[in-house]
Order: structure tokens, then sequence, then C-alpha cells
């Protein structure tokens, strides 16, 4: 092992210079050292506040630009192309219910979806295949990645909203009662 003379400094650089997020062990084996987290923690007390801000999501670690100065840059960002209607709800079966099989996924939507649907949640690095299920037929499964994470800011999928919060958002309507006849059987069986 190297003693590494100011490891919140080598931590710092190493997180700034990277092209993309790095896990914890990743940077300690960069350093050759034991373990990161404690410099970790005490890099991203260091900037919280600041112009830039050192944040985990999905358990790595990167600069990016505090949210509340984020707007300040968005004419410089690069516009990301919008998903279809399609996309967005396969996209959100599989965060909300990952690991799940492309036949999971058209029960829940209730119709089927295309490949090239998934293809481009894939080509955006959003979600990836996670393994096979052991069951006859054995199918490909689908769970989000760590930049899913990043790109949505989340630091873990338990961020995500859960249906109250998208009901307070004004995002879930009711449709004839039926989402309270829904939610009230689902309070029932709790």
């Amino acid at each position: 092992m190297t003693e590494v003379p100011d490891l919140d400094r080598a931590v710092e650089a190493l997180v700034f210079a990277s092209e993309g997020p790095l896990a914890a062990d990743d940077i300690a084996r960069r350093l050759d050292v034991p373990d990161v987290l404690s410099a970790l923690h005490r890099v991203a007390e260091r900037h919280a506040g600041h112009g830039i801000e050192l944040v985990e999501r999905g358990g790595r670690w990167h600069f990016q630009t505090a949210a509340d100065l984020a707007h300040l840059l968005r004419e410089t960002r690069d516009v990301a192309r919008r998903l279809s209607r399609a996309a967005v709800e396969t996209l959100a079966i599989v965060a909300y219910h990952e690991p799940v099989s492309r036949a999971e996924i058209e029960a829940i939507r209730g119709v089927q979806i295309s490949k090239g649907t998934l293809d481009v949640l894939i080509e955006a690095d959003w979600i990836a295949p996670a393994g096979r299920r052991e069951v006859p037929g054995r199918p490909l499964t689908y769970a989000t990645t760590p930049e899913f994470l990043t790109s949505f800011g989340l630091a873990d999928r338990r961020d995500l909203p859960g249906l109250e919060d998208l009901r307070a958002a004004g995002l879930l309507e009711p449709v004839d009662g039926e989402w309270d006849t829904e939610l009230e059987s689902a309070d029932d069986n709790d």
C-alpha cells in the first residue's frame, strides 16, 4: 500500500479528472489505499453549498453543478432526444419493478412493446439486461443502470416517487374513480 500524504486532495483530483462516476473501491484501488469513504465524505462536505458538489449516485461518486445553479448551464448542454410515450412507460415499469422481463412489461402496459423501445433505453444506458429468470423459456430480464440514477439525480431506487408523491404533483389523474378504488383496496390490504 502506498501512503497518500493528502488523501482528501488525491481523492478530489481523481474524481474531478475522471471521465465518469467512480466507485469508492475503484478510487481506493487507483490510490492504493484500503478505504476512501471517509475522504469522500469530507470532500463532499467541503464542497456542499458551493457551485459544484461531490455526490454519490448508485454507489458511484462524481462532481456535478449545484442543483440551484443548473439553470445557468442549460444553454450549453446537449438537448436530449425526447422519449416516446412507450419508452417512458417502459422505463417507469423497469424502474419500479426491476428486474422485469419483456412479457411482464407488456402485461403491465397492456400492449406489446417493440424491440426498438428497449433498444433506445439500452442505448441511453438507462436500462441493461439483468440476467435470465429460472423458469421455462428463461426470459431475459431488465433493470436500471447506475447511469439512470445519475441522469435523474437519484441516489438510490428508493428515491423514486411513490403513488402519493405522484398524485400530489398532479401526475396521476383518477380515471372515473379507478385510482381511488385501487388505492383504497391497497390500503385495506396493508
